[in-house]
């Protein structure tokens, strides 16, 4: 009996360590092969369990919205920081500066610390290389060779509200046309779209199967699940120039865990896991990082500059105005 006892008594304490464990639970928009590739390294290096939700980051947007009253996670992982930015202006994120923020430059980070950028990403092309042959035509290095009749059906991308990577396309389309005439690019555009995707990267994949011809996204994404992968995909760029994110991270607002958020963004801002971006072909932003060969960097390629800060606050006028105009338009 005595004995008995014992191994319950030890059960009971094991079961309690168990549950008294550190647990991080975490929101994310980046592909759903990628961020187990930092979550598992924190984990070996902390100790600290992390609980993950991966959504595409307009969807993000609109739990964290939703849950303001009674948030259930304590971290914005990834995705760009214009909708880090917009829910920033809507009261649902917390600031945190600490030493590892503070070598982020200035232009990559809130100066108020609601979020601090991690990675840098440059908007391309994503052409299937055979499929152009078959057509006769080069790969598109304007954002009007993507009019051409030879494209007509041909083209996918994300629908702006579900996905960063294409509300970041919007948004460097009114920064390198403005407003107006972006919105009238787009009506021309979407009589060449095959269709929208809920994720940002999808099209990469499409592109590579021969689904579509071209696809709008994210270089890194499109060398990491295209090119990288040996699908005949080709990776150009707009020369009118192209946009650009900062991916970022947060604290959200009244999160049950914001010391082990803390933690985490500490940690992903480190030399050591920075360098777990080459595996994606993401550009770090600590200088200290290394970058695979392959990755385009923001010297590579003609951006534009981006108001973040804008295009953060307006998001929701220009989501909106593109549904009107064009979801709901034609």
């Amino acid at each position: 009996m005595k004995r008995l006892l014992l191994v319950s008594f030890l059960v009971c304490i094991f079961f309690v360590m168990g549950l008294s464990k550190d647990v991080l639970h975490m929101y994310t928009a980046l592909d759903e092969n990628e961020w187990p590739i930092y979550v598992k390294a924190f984990e070996e290096a902390t100790g600290i369990d992390v609980q993950v939700v991966r959504m595409s980051s307009g969807e993000l947007l609109a739990r964290v919205e939703a849950e303001a009253n009674n948030p259930q996670a304590s971290i914005w992982f990834g995705g760009p920081a214009v909708d880090q930015i917009a829910a920033k202006k809507k009261g649902l994120l917390a600031p945190y500066i600490s030493d590892m923020t503070k070598m982020v430059q200035e232009a990559f980070k809130d100066p108020d610390g609601y979020w601090v950028g991690f990675y840098f990403g440059a908007i391309g092309f994503a052409s299937n290389s055979e499929q152009l042959e078959e057509l006769g035509v080069d790969p598109p290095t304007s954002w009007y060779d993507l009019l051409k009749p030879e494209f007509k059906g041909r083209i996918s991308l994300a629908y702006p509200y579900t996905s960063g990577t294409a509300y970041t396309v919007l948004a460097a389309l009114v920064a390198i046309m403005g407003e107006d005439e972006a919105f009238e690019y787009w009506k021309q555009l979407h009589q060449q779209i095959h269709h929208y995707n809920k994720s940002g990267s999808a099209c990469v994949t499409q592109v590579g199967l021969g689904e579509v011809t071209v696809g709008i996204a994210f270089a890194h994404d499109i060398v990491k699940k295209g090119i990288s992968k040996g699908y005949p995909v080709v990776l150009t760029f707009p020369k009118e120039p192209t946009g650009y994110e900062i991916g970022a991270m947060s604290l959200i607002k009244g999160g049950p865990e914001p010391e082990l958020a803390q933690k985490f963004i500490d940690w992903m801002l480190s030399v050591d896991a920075q360098n777990l971006m080459e595996q994606w072909y993401r550009i770090p932003l600590n200088p200290e990082a290394e970058v695979a060969p392959g990755s385009v960097k923001m010297e590579d390629v003609n951006v534009i500059p981006m108001d973040f800060v804008y295009f953060g606050k307006e998001k929701d006028r220009l989501i909106e105005r593109w549904k009107e105009e064009i979801e709901y338009g034609f």
